[in-house]
């Protein structure tokens, strides 16, 4: 091959060369045209090779405020029994016994709900069959006459009657042991505790038959009497005064 065959020929590479590398600097930065992408990629990757790519900038948009959580009350019914021996000057005994009061005055049973035994206690409780058709036909049943037997006996004066206390004979109250009265677990008990309220310029009372713990709180299980003759609502020993707690001792 003679020489100047040679140098044509490697001018010519040369040229060719730097015409190739003329193509990939205008194809990255040519303002007419957009760079490929697969081939920006490329290069990207090429020119952070085994170097950190820098960190992304900050987010300047405000962040958003999670919303509040919301929580959902247990049913203590849900939950097994305690031993513990329920105090009656607690915010959720007051709060039960308002609630007693409000459906005894507005002559509604579901307003006085909250003060009474809850069922899924009850179906803990009992080894009965049809413990859930015992709890709703005869304690329910019977709460609900004996919250109308009350709410007549204030008459005509019951909107304007006020709930002053509610005394509980605690020095009365005892353990009903599992076993007992068809009983799966045990519970505390107390009898005769009163519903002192003012009518008219007087102070009166009317008594709660049976309060009965779980998981160390009281809750109204009968209300006029704990056993009836008659299918009929009872108010318990109604009297001028806050009135007497004679000492019981009942299932």
């Amino acid at each position: 091959m003679n020489r100047r065959f040679v140098r044509l020929a490697t001018t010519v590479a040369v040229l060719l060369a730097g015409l190739s590398v003329g193509a990939v600097v205008w194809q990255a930065h040519h303002p007419s045209r957009r760079p490929n992408p697969s081939r920006q990629l490329a290069v990207t990757s090429t020119s952070y090779r085994g170097v950190r790519p820098p960190a992304p900038a900050p987010a300047t948009t405000a962040p958003t405020t999670s919303p509040p959580s919301t929580s959902t009350t247990v049913d203590p019914g849900s939950l097994p029994q305690t031993a513990a021996l329920p105090a009656s000057d607690t915010a959720q005994f007051q709060s039960e016994m308002t609630s007693l009061w409000d459906g005894i005055t507005h002559h509604s049973v579901a307003d006085a709900m909250p003060s009474y035994f809850p069922e899924g206690a009850y179906l803990q409780l009992k080894t009965i069959a049809n413990a859930s058709g015992d709890y709703q036909n005869r304690l329910v049943h019977d709460f609900a006459l004996d919250v109308d037997a009350a709410n007549s006996l204030l008459g005509a004066g019951v909107s304007g009657a006020t709930l002053v206390g509610v005394d509980v004979p605690s020095q009365f109250a005892h353990w009903v042991p599992p076993g007992v009265c068809d009983n799966s677990v045990g519970y505390f008990e107390v009898a005769n505790s009163r519903l002192v309220y003012e009518e008219g310029g007087q102070t009166l009372s009317i008594g709660i038959a049976s309060l009965i713990s779980w998981r160390g709180v009281w809750y109204v299980v009968h209300l006029g009497a704990i056993l009836r003759s008659s299918d009929a609502g009872i108010v318990l020993d109604p009297e001028a005064g806050p009135g007497a707690s004679p000492p019981s001792s009942t299932c």
